[in-house]
């Protein structure tokens, strides 16, 4: 089974879903897989992961993915259970289901499912990613930032953990400074976000406010 989690990097509003392409087999191998990051410049990256799972498995998560498409978050939460119960050495399950219980608000079974997700692949930038974002909604500042980081160091082209870092720091943390520096590498990334260059202004007015 090869897990394939994309990062896009022109967008900044769709949610992160998995993607898997699976080879299927007559048996499951438990063991877990670490992560490895493919980069190219169409796709921003791709994080592959490899595991033996039963075509059953392989028709489950299909299932679970295209119920998550078409928004049927409740039914694909039942399935991917399934699945990281039957493929417990993938992250990918996982991360679709702490996915699943964000957009239905249930922080706390998101932060289980990727804090499981983060014990199959601690350097994961996606679980990374989320579970910052969960931190970041539970008041958790701090923690939001570490997670935050430690998805740029995976992949500084990160672009949706870049965003969320330099908002974290504008509006949570009161650093602008980290802020600037985090709103302007994004916009390397993705040139075209109009908002952003916004609130790069307004962090550039705020900072010459206080310069003596």
């Amino acid at each position: 089974m090869i897990s394939r989690t994309r990062g896009p990097r022109a967008s900044v509003a769709a949610p992160l879903l998995t993607v898997l392409a699976i080879t299927g087999c007559a048996t499951t191998e438990t063991r877990s897989v670490p992560a490895r990051i493919e980069t190219d410049a169409a796709t921003g990256f791709t994080i592959v992961e490899e595991a033996r799972v039963g075509n059953d498995v392989r028709s489950d998560y299909d299932q679970a993915v295209a119920l998550l498409e078409g928004g049927a978050d409740e039914r694909a939460i039942a399935v991917l259970e399934e699945v990281a119960a039957n493929a417990p050495g993938l992250s990918a399950p996982l991360i679709d289901l702490g996915i699943a219980h964000h957009r239905r608000g249930e922080l706390e079974a998101a932060e289980h499912a990727l804090t499981r997700a983060l014990a199959v692949n601690p350097n994961h930038p996606i679980a990374l990613n989320e579970i910052g974002i969960v931190y970041r909604k539970t008041g958790r500042f701090d923690e939001a930032r570490r997670s935050y980081e430690a998805a740029l160091a995976v992949y500084g082209g990160f672009h949706y953990a870049r965003r969320n870092l330099a908002v974290l720091c504008d509006l949570y943390l009161a650093d602008p400074e980290c802020a600037l520096r985090h709103y302007e590498a994004y916009m390397q990334t993705v040139p075209g976000d109009d908002e952003v260059t916004i609130w790069i202004a307004d962090v550039k007015n705020r900072l010459d406010r206080v310069t003596p």
